[in-house]
């Protein structure tokens, strides 16, 4: 009997690398959405699949990250694909899961990502950074670019929108779902636990610190395009009411990260999160080793060396950042995948 099962196991493995398997390649070019209203011009890459088998070449050049292997402005492969919108962490940028944007597009899907203003590598200017409700409002605005005005929208399956957020892009993806920021609740989790990074944070940045700026936090940033969401060890649960975390109605696929050399408290921030949402559409996952700085890109030999000497106290987002988590990313594509497909 139990040679059977792992019999069975086999062949149900096989089956799902059979189904995940797609005769694509992963191309890229770049992403521009103008503000025609304002000064928020955003900017960042979309992944998608092609037929087209080359030339390849990286999709950036880096001596800390490895990159992935696309084919640069390559001719669409004609099909409607679903769109993945992803959100960055603090002070990332739209490269930070482009080791997951290649996978998805070799498996058929198209993969948006921006760097957000205020809150990017290169974008920190403080009074952008305030505005924290311009986040969500960002992954709507290039879901409205990648289903109307732009090349792709012919090529994109407007019924089949899922967006990824990794950290405060967790947080980002959590507002899009329908939950609502809730500053009278996160001063009273604030004076009890002063010490936890998100008040530090958001107090150092502030956030809905005039009645403006408070409502504009407070409202309804949710976008009821996106079928389903995955949430990479978020920032900021606290910040969210109960009552809103509850009703959210869409999947929402969370991962934490017990490893925790981010500052990051996993009961109140994943776990939280998980146990506030509705059971019937939410599925937990936490590997032993995961760690934050595993749903950032690979590490090249030496990455960790370098950060040391260049900007000390950054080499930890390389640690253990080869072979093995290498081995995490795999995990987390099919993951994904499957939970996008299901939703």
């Amino acid at each position: 009997m139990r040679h059977s099962s792992y019999l069975l196991a086999g062949f149900l493995a096989m089956c799902a690398a059979m189904a995940f398997a797609q005769p694509y390649w992963p191309a890229m070019t770049e992403l521009k959405v103008a503000d025609v209203e304002g000064e928020r011009d955003l900017s960042g890459f979309i992944w998608y699949p092609t037929k087209a088998t080359g030339p390849e070449t990286y999709d950036f050049e880096s001596e800390v990250w490895v990159g992935t292997k696309v084919v640069k402005d390559a001719t669409p492969a004609t099909s409607r694909f679903p769109l993945v919108v992803l959100s960055h962490g603090m002070f990332g940028n739209a490269y930070n899961q482009a080791w997951l944007a290649g996978a998805l597009a070799r498996r058929g899907y198209i993969v948006a990502a921006v760097s957000h203003p205020g809150t990017s590598t290169w974008s920190r200017d403080p009074d952008l950074t305030r505005q924290l409700w311009e986040r969500p409002k960002d992954i709507s605005r290039v879901i409205d670019h990648a289903t109307g005005a732009s090349d792709f929208s012919q090529y994109v399956d407007s019924d089949r929108i899922y967006m990824a957020g990794h950290s405060l892009g967790g947080f980002t993806a959590v507002a899009l779902a329908g939950a609502r920021y809730d500053a009278a609740g996160l001063g009273q989790f604030c004076d009890t636990q002063p010490d936890e990074l998100a008040c530090g944070i958001l107090s150092d940045w502030k956030i809905a610190q005039t009645p403006e700026d408070r409502a504009q936090m407070e409202a309804d940033l949710s976008d009821h395009r996106i079928r389903a969401f995955a949430v990479f060890d978020l920032g900021g649960t606290q910040s969210f009411s109960e009552a809103s975390l509850r009703q959210i109605d869409r999947p929402m696929l969370v991962f934490g990260a017990p490893i925790m050399n981010s500052g990051l408290t996993l009961d109140i921030e994943s776990r939280a999160l998980i146990a506030a949402l509705p059971e019937s559409n939410s599925r937990y996952i936490e590997p032993k080793t995961l760690s934050h700085f595993d749903f950032l890109g690979r590490c090249k030999p030496g990455g960790y060396e370098l950060l040391a000497k260049e900007e000390p106290g950054d080499e930890i987002i390389c640690s253990d950042g080869g072979t093995a988590r290498a081995a995490k990313h795999e995990m987390i594509i099919d993951a994904v995948t499957d939970f996008f497909s299901n939703s």
